[in-house]
C-alpha cells in the first residue's frame, strides 16, 4: 500500500476514534453540564474489558473467554456504565467539583488496578495479539475495513446523539445545565437526568476504548494516559464547540491533525532539543486552547448555531 494512502488510513481511524471519545463528552458537558475528567479511566476499562472477553485463554492473565468482537464490544459499554453508575449515584446530588475529584480519583484507580493486577492485566508488560477486526483480509484489507468500522461507529453514535439532543430527553437535559432549579420546579428528577447522561457517556467512551485495543493490537496501562485522552477529548470538544454535535466531531478530526502534525514538525528539531519534542507539543495545544477561548469561546460550530439549525428546520416542516 502506498505509504500516503497507508498514513492516511491511520489518521483517520485514530480521528474516528477521537471522535467516539468526544461525542461522548458531550452528552456528559456539552449537553448536561457534567464535568468528567476522568475520561481515561473509562476508556481503559472498556478497552481492558474487550480484550480480556475476546483474546484466547493465556497463563499470564486472566479472562481470555475468546468471544466475538461483537460480545467485546457490548462488554465494553456494559462494564464502563457500571462503573458510571456507581460513581453517578454517589457523587451526582453534590456540586459540580465533587464529580471532578471523584472521576480523577477513579482514573487513577483504574490505572493502578490494570498496572499492579498483573493475575488479570499482565500488568505493565501489557497484553500482546488482542484480536483484531478484518484479520483475514490481509494487512491493507484490514486496515481500509477498521477505518470503515469506526466511521461507522461515528455516524451511528452521531445519528443517535443528535436524536437525543433534539427529543425531550435532550432538551430536559439543557435546561438542567442552564439552570437546576427551574427544572426541579417543574416536577423533574434532576438527578435521574444527570445519572442517564453520565451513564450513556461513559458507556460510549468504553466503546471507544475496545475500538482502540483491537485497532492497535497491544493493550498496557502505558497506553491509557491523561494527555492523549482526557486532556486532548476536553480541547477537541471546546475547539469544535460544546453542545454542537457536529462541532464534537469536527473538533476531533482537526485537532487530532494538529496533534499528528506537530508530531512531524518536531522530528525536525535538533537532536539536543528531541526530549523536548513532547513539551512543544502540549505548548501548542495548549496556546490553541487559549485562542480558542479568547477570539472564539463557542468554538467553532457553536451550540447557538445548532439551536437556529433546529429553528429553521421546525420551520420548514411546519410550513410544509
Amino acid at each position: 500500500m502506498d505509504p500516503l494512502l497507508n498514513y492516511a488510513i491511520f489518521f483517520v481511524t485514530i480521528a474516528g476514534i477521537y471522535a467516539v471519545w468526544t461525542l461522548a463528552l458531550n452528552v456528559q458537558w456539552g449537553l448536561t453540564g457534567l464535568f468528567n475528567i476522568g475520561i481515561v479511566g473509562f476508556v481503559a476499562v472498556g478497552g481492558y474489558t474487550s480484550v480480556l472477553l475476546t483474546i484466547e485463554p493465556s497463563a499470564t492473565f486472566g479472562g481470555g473467554l475468546g468471544l466475538p468482537l461483537a460480545v467485546g464490544f457490548i462488554g465494553a459499554m456494559l462494564v464502563s456504565a457500571v462503573l458510571a453508575l456507581l460513581i453517578g449515584l454517589i457523587t451526582l446530588n453534590l456540586r459540580a467539583d465533587y464529580l471532578a475529584i471523584a472521576t480523577i480519583g477513579i482514573a487513577e484507580i483504574v490505572r493502578l488496578f490494570l498496572k499492579n493486577e498483573e493475575w488479570l492485566t499482565n500488568g505493565v508488560r501489557g497484553i500482546g495479539g488482542v484480536p483484531r477486526p478484518f484479520a483475514d483480509l490481509g494487512p491493507e484489507g484490514m486496515a481500509l475495513a477498521n477505518m470503515v468500522l469506526v466511521l461507522l461507529s461515528v455516524l451511528v453514535i452521531f445519528l443517535l446523539v443528535e436524536r437525543a439532543r433534539r427529543a425531550p430527553w435532550g432538551r430536559v437535559l439543557r435546561a438542567i445545565r442552564e439552570n437546576e432549579l427551574t427544572v426541579l420546579a417543574s416536577g423533574k428528577t434532576v438527578k435521574s437526568f444527570r445519572l442517564q447522561s453520565f451513564v450513556l457517556g461513559s458507556a460510549l467512551m468504553g466503546l471507544g476504548g475496545a475500538l482502540y485495543a483491537h485497532f492497535v493490537g497491544f493493550i498496557s496501562p502505558e497506553a491509557f494516559v491523561p494527555l492523549q485522552t482526557t486532556f486532548l477529548v476536553w480541547v477537541m470538544l471546546i475547539a469544535g464547540g460544546s453542545g454542537n454535535t457536529k462541532g464534537a466531531v469536527l473538533g476531533a478530526f482537526i485537532i487530532w491533525g494538529i496533534w499528528s502534525g506537530s508530531q512531524i514538525v518536531t522530528g525536525w528539531l535538533p537532536p539536543e532539543l528531541a526530549t523536548q519534542a513532547g513539551a512543544l507539543r502540549m505548548g501548542l495545544i495548549g496556546l490553541l486552547l487559549v485562542l480558542v477561548l479568547l477570539f472564539r469561546h463557542e468554538g467553532l460550530l457553536s451550540e447557538e448555531d445548532q439551536r437556529r439549525a433546529d429553528i429553521a428546520r421546525q420551520a420548514r416542516r411546519n410550513g410544509g
